[in-house]
This record gives C-alpha cells, structure tokens and sequence, in this order.
C-alpha cells in the first residue's frame, strides 16, 4: 500500500508508466486518456462506506483535444470521458492498495447526467467512496462518485466496478 494521500499530475503519469507504484500495478492510461490532473486526497477507510475515498480534479480549457470534435459547432465534453475517469479512479485506488495486475472497468449499476463540461469551464471534480473491496481470488473495487463542474454536480454514477487481472488473454 502506498502512504501518499495525495499524488500530482507527473505521479498520475508516472503510473500510466508503470512507475508510481510496483511495476505490474495497475496502471492509469497515457496521454489524452488520462482524465485526472491530481489525486487531492486518497484514504483507505474514508467515506460514506468507511472503506475509502478519493477526491481528484481534472483542469478545463477550451485546447482539450475533445472539445474540437465532440461536436463541431457545439463542444461539448463526452460523458463517456466523465464516466472512464471515475472507473480510472477505482483501479488506481486498488493499485494504491497494493493490487497488482491490469485494471479492466466492469460495469456500472447506474448514471445519470445532469449537467455539461463546455470549453469556458474551469475545473472537474471527481468524488468517489469505495462500497465494497474484495481481495481474493477475484480483485474488485466497487464505488460510488459523483462529478462536479466548477462545484456544480453534472454527473453521479452507482456500483463503479473494476477488476484487476493478472492474465487477460481470455478476457
């Protein structure tokens, strides 16, 4: 388990790397993909669960690659990319935990959109509590979050889960 309660822009990099925790930790996505600027804090019994939190952030400007095609005329950020960073959020707080292996998102119970992340917003928040975590045979994180823009939620999701997996060859 890590101890940081907290991690920056080059920590999320340096995961997608493979170089933030243990080599074959699971492992945020790179580049574009990656939809987190920072992890403002990380616990392991936090929560409305009691089984941990996390809180993160991603910046807005109207440069994002997204904004350009999504749709011309009308930007607009996918809600797909809203709902991807919450499943990255829970394979990175498993990894935080010491699960070792290749995250994969497993389904979401429900979503809702209520709002929109436009080109002239500042900032996106992203808070999850972790329900459930199972540490067997199967490793699996199961949250709840919800999404803010510029403090307003625009996004809540139920039963985030995602498995971790030392082979995915039959995935």
């Amino acid at each position: 388990m890590s101890y940081a309660n907290s991690f920056t822009k080059e920590d999320l990099v340096a995961c997608g790397l493979g170089k933030l925790f243990e080599p074959n930790s699971p492992r945020l996505p790179k580049d574009n993909m990656l939809m987190i600027d920072r992890v403002l804090k990380i616990n392991a019994d936090g929560g409305e669960f009691g089984k941990g939190e996390i809180v993160a952030e991603l910046d807005i400007n109207p440069d994002l690659w997204f904004f350009d095609c999504h749709f011309a005329g009308d930007p607009v950020m996918p809600g797909c990319l809203g709902l991807d960073a919450m499943w990255q959020l829970v394979g990175f707080f498993l990894g935080w935990e010491g699960a070792l292996g290749k995250g994969r998102a497993l389904g979401v119970g429900e979503v809702k959109f209520t709002g929109q992340v436009l080109p002239d917003a500042k900032k996106v928040t992203y808070k999850l509590t972790i329900k459930r975590k199972v540490y067997r045979k199967l490793v699996m994180g199961i949250a709840d979050a919800t999404m803010e823009v510029d403090g307003r939620e625009i996004y809540s999701a139920k039963d985030l889960k995602v498995g971790i997996f030392t082979d995915t060859t039959s995935f």
